[in-house]
């Protein structure tokens, strides 16, 4: 695909005034890096870092049903936001437990906003739209392409986003929501983020986005803010063990194989894919996602094969340097017989078997 036909978000020509390396991203033109990965991850780890992911999907689901029909279509109990202003982390799911996308759900004063993965944008809306069939009371509404959205994260992002809109955003309890003005320009923004530090996701109207964008980084430079690309996001999330769409989760894996069962919510009734994920609950899973540290230098990557001796047992599913933690870390699924911590299993990169141990998928956790 070329630039030409990449969609671009309302800040791409801050980043090229800022020299980014632009990439092509689920069919957007977006920044993989400015200064360097390394300098853009310990920024978020040691002050602060401010991104662009404006390229994520925004969908408003109202009306009488739409807390039945939410709470249908994801693994987690959508009961538990029982005031309007509180978000949760969930997956939607296919009808065999499969993971159709992961998303955070905010509750408004009116419906809902559902957060979605970029790649899965077109996908996930038509899924939802099949499936208000039976929930008459229910309008949902793209809101995608009206709104930007900003990732401010690390431990001075909660000092800079309170010179930025007031003291008030330090008392905001985790996984919330608020309106206001940031700086002037009416914005609103969830406490939650997607690189293991403290901080907030801000939603912009796209006419705002860049100005917004200017001057948290002008109000950040006392803070040492460094604008972070992609690569930085990936090498963040994997360190604190943050699953990524496409890589630990698909619609051949279902939450549970994937760690992530704490988000799943099994006896709050029916559920889309709940049957399936009771079955694996009650019978086992097939598979199972671990932590890995290897030994050495050289980095495991997606895809490459797992082995127990002589013998392949999964495959990688995300790969890198942990930046924070000092050494080569990875994701990988492999049968649960092989997922104790400390079992020692090798990684196949470039043709030679790297020594590997079963380690946490939460590398790396902030004090």
């Amino acid at each position: 695909m070329t630039t030409a036909q990449l969609k671009q978000t309302p800040i791409a020509s801050a980043h090229k005034e800022l020299g980014a390396r632009m990439v092509d991203f689920a069919g957007w033109y977006m920044p993989v890096q400015y200064k360097s990965i390394m300098a853009e991850h310990m920024a978020v780890r040691n002050k602060v870092g401010l991104f662009d992911v404006s390229h994520m999907g925004e969908f408003l689901v109202t009306g009488a049903d739409a807390q039945k029909f939410v709470q249908y279509m994801v693994a987690n109990d959508i009961n538990k936001l029982n005031k309007p202003n509180m978000a949760l982390y969930t997956q939607m799911l296919t009808d065999e437990g499969g993971t159709v996308d992961d998303l955070i759900v905010y509750r408004l004063d009116q419906g809902y906003l559902l957060v979605v993965n970029a790649s899965n944008i077109e996908k996930d809306w038509s899924w939802l739209q099949e499936n208000t069939v039976d929930f008459k009371s229910v309008a949902l509404r793209d809101i995608s392409e009206d709104t930007a959205l900003l990732a401010l994260q690390g431990p001075s992002a909660v000092e800079l986003m309170a010179r930025l809109g007031g003291d008030a955003v330090k008392s905001l309890p985790s996984f919330s929501y608020a309106t206001g003005k940031l700086d002037g320009i009416n914005a609103a923004w969830g406490r939650t983020g997607y690189t293991g530090e403290d901080g907030f996701e801000i939603f912009v109207s796209v006419d705002k986005a860049e100005k917004l964008w200017r001057k948290i980084l002008e109000q950040g430079q006392s803070f040492g803010i460094e604008a972070c690309g992609l690569g930085a996001r990936d090498t963040l999330r994997l360190e604190a063990g943050l699953p990524l769409y496409g890589h630990e989760l698909d619609e051949n894996t279902s939450p549970l194989e994937a760690g992530l069962g704490w988000s799943v919510k099994l006896e709050k009734g029916d559920f889309m894919g709940a049957s399936t994920l009771r079955a694996q609950k009650q019978l086992g899973l097939s598979k199972q996602l671990i932590g890995l540290k290897t030994e050495g230098k050289a980095l495991p990557r997606q895809g490459y094969p797992v082995y127990d001796g002589e013998k392949r047992v999964g495959t990688v599913t995300s790969g890198s340097q942990g930046i924070s933690v000092g050494y080569p870390i990875a994701c990988a699924f492999v049968p649960p017989a092989y997922c104790q911590p400390g079992r020692k299993l090798q990684v196949e990169i470039r043709e030679a078997k790297v020594e590997g141990e079963v380690v946490s998928k939460t590398f790396y956790k902030r004090k």
